[in-house]
């Protein structure tokens, strides 16, 4: 029964969508129909409103789906969603600030003399509005009414036009800051959340194991991460399109002929350029700039892309003469001088210690002054003009107002498909299907083309993406990303809109197009750029790098990079460390053996010993490195023979735990007849009935196992524990050979450190003459913290720490601390004398051997990866590795 209702659900959705019922209104009212009337038959026909429901009851689902979305929108973790209207604002603001008609004026006096060069500026022009509005609708509104009148008045050919212009306003799918991307971030974190469950689980039941490896997990996305993944796909459509308009102009010059400019190549021309194009270009690097920067999440982007669209629209709409440029000036020399105050001085509010700090909170908060002023002052001549910012707050409103009806809308219709048993027949339906992954992705990649055509991208994203990401996103035989997944989708969705006949940006286009232009014109200027974005999804399907390497480069080389001791970076650093030691092993062991002939006597015993230890290991490294290289290239060979195996084998295995899910379905129903007389006997000999069938598949299931998996399977995990049981072995190795070599360096590198604080323990006789047991007890602890901080200082602490706890009790013995107190000063003085000769003598060839080991031996006890390796790791782990034999 629940098959029936999830058909109903379906029928009533599409039929409301097809009708022209507003989307906003049909998911939700399509939901909630559908589960009324499921509860109503259950309670009519089967006494319980609960009966036709695959879990929980009609209250759970009605109210799910407002739940999921308040905990999605409202969780401190995942508010990505609310630079959806600051980005909107940023859009529609320059939509009607004319900057768009600028734009494309400046790139049509700039590219016109050039084959094809009206149709290159709509392109760039196109790709320059994507990343300052990432609004398809608008874009494509502003170009078909801007550019289509020049290029048909130029003897542009019709098909050629519009198709270029189709083609460029659906860029702000992809290039961001776009709307698309950041709903898509949203949803595929969850998938991604639920995707790394289902992994987890898999990994336990096939490996007994409780806890995966941290390498093994789902790669999730946050709206960053999915606007670093996009841009260079966006690039690389631009480039494409602009190839083949060139292309086209040289070979059929009568299709796009070149447009030359009239006027006279002058300061006027540059000033005109540069007035059009260097604002628009400033706010898409400082926006973009800011997020890739680390400087500024996606939401606090999104407010500076709002404010600079203010300034922006201040003075191009602004009808006086005097002070146009004034306010958009102020603003940006503001913003400069806030940044020079920051560089030059670290500003804490609670801790201005010198005069200079002082000066530069005072500079910084005048700065912040005139900035406000500035924007101010743009946005009453905004509001002042045209009654402009009326209309774009009141459109503000309208669109994210339909953006988050919809987004409850979907998520109730996901709960009410979920409560139907849909989310597990999707499931099925893409696991049972033949080739794994690839196959998946490609019926499901095919669904979201053809949704496209009805469909706009928020609902395909809200409606479909949570049903089958977390599917794609857990398949280990291709262990792809959520950015690079979000990416496909996004590109896939573009290309939708564009295939007639019922392609969005064609309708949008066909609205504001001349009565000259026939709407075939419109179908067959998009064939070929529908082509051309089908050869760009391949080629990023194919080079995962693509999408996925700057993302990481960012992240690696970022202040918030994860030390090179994080689990997850393991395989791909070894891959060049062990590449670093092939290239210096000769290096390496010269620096080793130059180090062991150092004079270490200035040096403790205890840490002379640690040393040659520690420069003893290190030599012995490279056969550790042999070993886990002969353990990888044996699992390697081994795999080839037993992938195939693996694979038969695992799929019988998953087919065979559906069937037992579905036994423990039809066993607990046989179970709860005990206690509820409602279910019939008919009821129960079914179920009995179905469980002996299902058995007797599983037998069927088994049977179809080789007999040689149990030792095929036994031999390779013997091998795969070898190769691990090597990694273990070389990492602890290295770890325990370098940390004394790190430790030592941490020591010697600033002796006179220790010489600071002969002071600070010289006050302990004040501390204890001048005050009770107590308050000095507390002074002298506070004393033992700032010993503590100072590296080599353990036994001055262990003494003072004595001095204090001589004071405790009933009967403090002042005596007895002062006597500790000396000890202190004396033992730091000692530490002092032989650490000053070790600085001298040791040090320097401590700090070469360091310089020789840093990238291979040392490398995992870094604070942070080096430049180079952290982009050779970048683009390591940009590549998806099929990781389904560690399952």
């Amino acid at each position: 029964m629940e098959l029936l209702f999830l058909t109903i659900l379906v029928c009533l959705m599409v039929g409301a969508l097809i009708s022209g019922f507003p989307v906003a209104f049909a998911l939700p009212g399509s939901a909630i129909l559908a589960i009324s009337l499921a509860a109503l038959c259950g309670w009519l026909f089967a006494g319980d409103s609960s009966a036709y429901f695959a879990d929980g009851g009609p209250t759970q689902w009605l109210s799910a789906g407002v739940t999921n979305f308040r905990s999605l929108y409202w969780e401190v973790e995942r508010d990505t969603l609310i630079a959806i209207p600051l980005f909107i604002f940023m859009g529609i603001m320059l939509q009607r600030s004319r900057i768009a008609e600028d734009l494309l004026v400046a790139m049509a006096q700039l590219f016109g003399p050039v084959p094809g060069g009206l149709g290159i500026s709509v392109v760039l022009v196109g790709a320059l509005l994507a990343a300052t509005t990432g609004i398809v609708g608008a874009t494509v509104v502003a170009m078909g009414m801007i550019s289509l009148p020049a290029m048909l008045r130029n003897k542009y050919d019709t098909s050629l036009a519009t198709g270029t212009i189709c083609a460029s306003g659906t860029l702000g799918q992809i290039i961001p800051p776009s709307i698309v991307l950041i709903i898509l971030a949203d949803q595929l974190s969850s998938a991604a959340d639920q995707a790394s469950t289902m992994r987890a689980t898999e990994y336990r039941e096939i490996t007994g194991e409780f806890s995966m490896p941290s390498h093994l997990d789902v790669v999730s996305a946050s709206a960053g991460d999915m606007f670093m993944g996009a841009i260079i796909p966006g690039l690389m459509l631009v480039g494409i399109y602009i190839l083949y308009i060139l292309i086209t102009a040289i070979l059929k010059p009568n299709l796009a002929p070149p447009v030359p400019y009239d006027g006279a190549y002058d300061r006027q021309f540059l000033w005109n350029v540069l007035k059009a194009l260097v604002p628009p270009l400033a706010l898409i690097f400082i926006v973009l700039g800011s997020i890739l920067g680390g400087v500024a999440t996606v939401n606090q982007a999104g407010a500076i892309g709002a404010v600079g669209a203010i300034l922006m629209g201040g003075y191009r709409i602004f009808k006086g003469d005097r002070h146009v440029y004034t306010p958009a000036l102020l603003g940006v020399l503001a913003v400069i001088g806030i940044v020079l105050v920051l560089s030059v001085w670290s500003i804490n509010v609670k801790n201005l210690t010198s005069p200079g700090e002082v000066f530069g909170f005072i500079l910084a908060v005048c700065l912040t002054i005139v900035l406000f002023v500035s924007i101010g002052w743009s946005t009453w001549r905004v509001f002042k003009t045209d009654n402009t910012l009326n209309e774009v707050m009141t459109e503000t409103v309208k669109t994210t107002s339909m953006v988050f009806v919809i987004l409850i809308g979907a998520a109730m219709l996901t709960a009410a498909f979920r409560a139907f048993g849909g989310e597990e027949l999707v499931r099925h339906a893409l696991t049972s299907l033949p080739g794994g992954f690839w196959t998946q992705f490609i019926v499901v990649m095919l669904v979201i083309f053809l949704l496209g055509f009805f469909l706009d991208f928020i609902e395909i994203a809200v409606v479909v993406v949570p049903l089958v990401a977390p599917i794609l996103l857990a398949a280990p035989d291709a262990n792809i990303s959520a950015v690079w997944l979000g990416v496909m989708i996004g590109l896939n969705m573009q290309t939708s809109f564009l295939t007639p006949p019922f392609g969005f940006a064609l309708f949008y286009l066909r609205g504001v197009a001349p009565k000259v232009v026939k709407t075939l014109d419109i179908y067959k200027g998009v064939v070929p750029f529908i082509g051309l974005q089908l050869l760009a999804l391949l080629i990023v399907g194919l080079i995962p790098p693509l999408v996925n390497y700057l993302p990481n480069r960012i992240y690696l080389t970022s202040e918030n990079a994860p030390p090179p001791l994080n689990p997850k970076l393991q395989q791909c650093l070894e891959r060049n460390v062990f590449a670093n030691y092939q290239r210096n092993e000769g290096v390496i062991l010269a620096a080793i053996d130059t180090m062991a002939r150092v004079d270490m006597s200035a040096l403790p015993e205890d840490m002379q010993n640690a040393l040659a230890t520690a420069l003893t290991q290190s030599s012995g490294t490279f056969a550790l490195v042999d070993s886990v290289n002969l353990a990888s290239a044996v699992i390697d060979q081994a795999s080839v023979a037993f992938g195939p195996l693996h694979i038969q084998v695992r799929g019988i295995e998953s087919d065979i735990r559906k069937l037992r899910t579905e036994i423990k379905v039809h066993e607990d129903l046989i179970d709860e007849a005990r206690f509820d007389t409602s279910i019939s006997a008919g009821d129960i000999a079914a179920a009995e009935a179905s469980v002996a069938v299902l058995n007797e598949d599983i037998m069927q299931l088994n049977a179809n196992i080789p007999l040689s998996w149990e030792a095929e399977n036994a031999a390779y995990q013997i091998l795969l524990s070898d190769l691990q049981k090597a990694q273990r072995a070389y990492r602890n190795h290295v770890d325990n050979a370098y940390r004394p070599i790190q430790e030592a360096i941490d020591l010697l590198a600033n002796p006179e450190s220790l010489a600071t604080l002969a002071q600070k323990i010289e006050r302990i006789d004040a501390m204890v003459m001048n005050n009770d047991a107590d308050t000095a007890m507390d002074l002298i602890k506070e004393l033992s913290a700032e010993i503590g901080e100072v590296t080599g200082a353990d036994q001055v602490g262990v003494l003072v720490n004595k001095a204090r706890r001589a004071l405790r009790g009933s009967a403090p013995d002042q005596a007895k601390a002062l006597d500790f107190k000396d000890q202190a000063l004396a033992q730091l003085a000692a530490d002092l004398a032989w650490m000053r000769q070790a600085n001298q003598q040791v040090f320097p060839g401590l700090k070469v051997l360091e310089q020789n080991l840093n990238d291979t031996i040392g490398v995992r006890l870094q604070p942070r990866l080096t430049e180079k390796l952290a982009l050779a790791v970048a683009a390591c782990q940009s590549v998806h590795e099929d990781v389904s034999l560690s399952f």
